[in-house]
């Protein structure tokens, strides 16, 4: 009895069957100028996943205490945060589910009017790999509207919920004009991203889970989801990952959160990666900012 390819296991997929899936989404040419703005010996992005309540919201919970974990990112993470980056005078990238920013519009103006960008992060933080292409186009151009009514523009850059990117992310990418993503892994440096093969222009500013604050401090009573690592260790990761761009010449990106960033204990991290950067001589940017970079500086490689 012959099976469909919706029936088989991957080992009993034909040839073609992987090979679509391998390549239906793939990093193109890398994006690694020579050369950073006013000869900085390298770039940092930094990030903030402002997620607030929908991390509880999403799954339809009812949780107030993982709610009130979210609200400490607005009501305390996020001026922390803005204190900071504001001091040093270092703009970054702030990824805003719409429904965050239904709920606290004041603070994505006053992001945006102190240089930062906001940026599209999907509606309720919902998993897009779970939604038909129909439902996710939908939530992301709704998403788009909402931050657009927001702050007063249109978003051109995007990172998926949880960085869930499914089959159909790419495409809808395409077709809103978004100038970059940032949600994928292929590299450490910028670069374009292939759809089927062809250059989609949509640029990538890849991610990496080991430069990411949640896995390392995320907390579910609920679930055996408990912090195992000590700030000083993330730190060490964080600053030896910075080290190395600088020795590249390339791209430091780093994702936090407000509501995990910011306790007394931890703060300290972004304050010491700022100020590393600022000694090093690095170019501060928006996620947007340096994909614009990149892309008008490519034929340099």
């Amino acid at each position: 009895m012959q099976h469909s390819e919706s029936e088989q296991q991957p080992w009993q997929w034909p040839d073609e069957t992987w090979q679509q899936k391998v390549n239906h989404v793939r990093a193109g040419r890398t994006l690694k100028p020579r050369r950073w703005p006013g000869d900085a010996p390298f770039a940092i992005a930094l990030s903030f996943d402002s997620d607030h309540e929908t991390n509880e919201l999403r799954e339809g919970g009812n949780s107030y205490g993982r709610m009130s974990w979210g609200q400490y990112g607005t009501r305390v993470g996020i001026p922390r945060i803005e204190a900071i980056l504001s001091s040093a005078g270092v703009p970054a990238s702030f990824y805003v589910p719409a429904v965050c920013a239904l709920l606290y519009p004041e603070e994505q103006g006053r992001l945006q009017a102190q240089g930062h960008e906001i940026a599209l992060h999907g509606w309720i933080h919902e998993l897009n790999s779970v939604l038909s292409y129909e439902d996710e186009r939908s939530l992301m151009l709704k998403s788009a509207d909402t931050l657009e009514k927001v702050t007063g523009q249109r978003p051109v850059g995007m990172r998926t919920p949880s960085w869930d990117f499914s089959p159909h992310t790419l495409r809808i990418a395409k077709e809103m004009g978004l100038l970059y993503d940032s949600s994928l892994m292929a590299d450490e440096h910028c670069y374009e991203l292939l759809l089927d093969g062809e250059a989609s222009g949509v640029v990538e500013l890849p991610v990496e889970w080991i430069r990411d604050d949640a896995v390392y401090f995320m907390m579910n009573r609920f679930q055996a989801l408990r912090p195992y690592t000590s700030p000083e260790s993330v730190f060490d990761i964080f600053r030896r990952e910075l080290e190395y761009a600088q020795r590249e010449g390339g791209l430091f990106q780093l994702t936090m959160h407000p509501h995990i960033i910011s306790p007394r204990s931890r703060i300290w991290i972004l304050e010491e990666i700022v100020r590393l950067g600022k000694a090093s001589g690095a170019w501060f940017a928006t996620h947007a900012d340096v994909v614009r970079w990149v892309k008008a500086h490519s034929a340099e490689i």
